[in-house]
């Protein structure tokens, strides 16, 4: 790419704002707006149930985790065959839920192995006016014009053998679409030109890992693009460190390193009151770093530390000045996000992968075998109600306007107050 293509696209990223759309009618991207499972919306469901509040339910072919992004009218969603061999992007309208587009992306003569608990279309897309993103990690990455449903540009070049299969979603700065491949036998960051498909820059991890096996340079992460004192970054958390990248170069900014035996990390990271909460992965631990240091700062920014109940899967959630988040069997916990004073802990069990989501209020925790318990998000454990699907849910919720959009193992819902 040429310097003076380079020096346009850095200024674009700089002058555009981060934030994907405003909260409350799209949820563009894994967790929503900001990434962080918040929704602004008011007067979302409190209690439903196979014949209560199901504005409508439309059958999903194939097996995904991916959650669904959404964008005015349409609600789109990626899926697999069981056996991998093709990949899916799905059109459903928002207000009928009929499908509308059902497109054949890409296909693997051999898919590699995929773990049980794992699909071969886990990773969420992006979503924005006019175009969808879809990755499959390794297997390949696409954009489509969603009015037409034409495939704009697509790449099957970015090599990773993510070995149980792929998981970490695309986050999008200005006018890159930003990539993380974390395998064991690459691993690296990549931003796309989101119009063109080609790559602006390439940073290979700096990560030094000494004797780990291969299975220990494994992870499965979102990056997470922040501004901080007038800083823009791209946190990537990978096995062993998280990395923050400078969005317009690829430029690592800073590193923390966590003493302890950290991979196969898959928890989101959280950026609020000027702190990144990470998640270490397998060691199960969350870090607070003061994100405006320069080099390694894991001896100089790490604010605070929580080291019980943290979960591997599930990603937290803010309210307010709380945090709120629940471990894979189910114990949630609610600390103080300035501090990581814990406030609260409560046991419910159950299994977890799906993240909560944190509105008007309220946290939804939604767990693998169906039931979805609603709390008050306050300083101490209120349950207001306990929800029952068909199916359990493997792939986090997305709000819209007073929906909430489901998507068990099997289907597509849109649950709302209904008269």
């Amino acid at each position: 790419m040429s310097s003076i293509m380079r020096s346009i696209l850095s200024w674009a990223i700089v002058l555009m704002p981060f934030t994907l759309a405003a909260a409350g009618e799209n949820w563009p991207q894994f967790r929503g707006p900001e990434g962080n499972g918040v929704s602004d919306s008011r007067g979302l469901p409190l209690r439903w149930s196979e014949s209560k509040n199901i504005k409508w339910k439309t059958a999903i072919h194939g097996r995904a985790w991916s959650s669904p992004v959404i964008w005015g009218d349409q609600v789109w969603l990626t899926t697999a065959t069981d056996d991998g061999i093709e990949l899916y992007a799905v059109c459903v309208d928002r207000g009928t839920g009929k499908v509308l587009r059902d497109i054949r992306l890409f296909r693997n003569e051999q898919p590699p192995f995929v773990a049980p608990m794992n699909s071969y279309a886990s990773p969420t897309p992006i979503i924005e006016k006019g175009r969808f993103y879809a990755s499959f990690g390794s297997f390949g990455t696409a954009c489509v014009d969603t009015k037409s449903g034409e495939t704009i540009w697509s790449r099957r070049d970015f090599p990773c053998d993510h070995a149980v299969g792929p998981g970490s979603s695309p986050a999008m700065a200005g006018d890159l679409l930003v990539l993380q491949m974390d395998g064991r036998d690459t691993q690296y960051v990549i931003a796309l030109d989101k119009k063109t498909g080609e790559p602006v820059w390439k940073t290979k991890r700096s990560t030094d890992y000494g004797d780990r096996g291969v299975e220990f340079r494994k992870a499965f992460c979102t990056p997470l693009v922040i501004e901080f004192a007038g800083r823009r970054q791209v946190v990537s958390t990978g096995a062993v460190e998280t990395i923050s990248y400078d969005p317009a170069s690829g430029k690592e900014l800073w590193k923390v390193r966590p003493d302890v035996n950290s991979y196969s990390n898959t928890s989101r990271p959280l950026f609020c009151f000027g702190l990144v909460l990470v998640n270490t992965g397998a060691s199960m631990q969350i870090w607070a770093v003061r994100p405006d240091g320069h080099g390694d700062v894991t001896g100089s920014h790490v604010a605070w530390k929580i080291e019980k109940n943290v979960p591997f899967m599930p990603s937290p959630t803010i309210v307010g000045d709380l945090i709120f988040m629940i471990n894979d069997s189910g114990i949630i916990s609610c600390f103080e996000a300035k501090t990581g004073k814990n406030v609260w802990r409560h046991r419910l069990g159950g299994n977890f992968e799906a993240s909560p989501i944190a509105a008007d209020g309220r946290v939804y925790f939604f767990s693998d075998d169906g039931p979805v318990t609603v709390i008050a998000a306050g300083r101490k454990y209120k349950e207001l109600a306990v929800n029952k699907l068909d199916q359990g849910f493997l792939a986090s919720p997305a709000v819209a306007g007073k929906a909430i959009f489901l998507r068990t193992k099997s289907h597509l819902y849109r649950i709302e107050e209904c008269e």
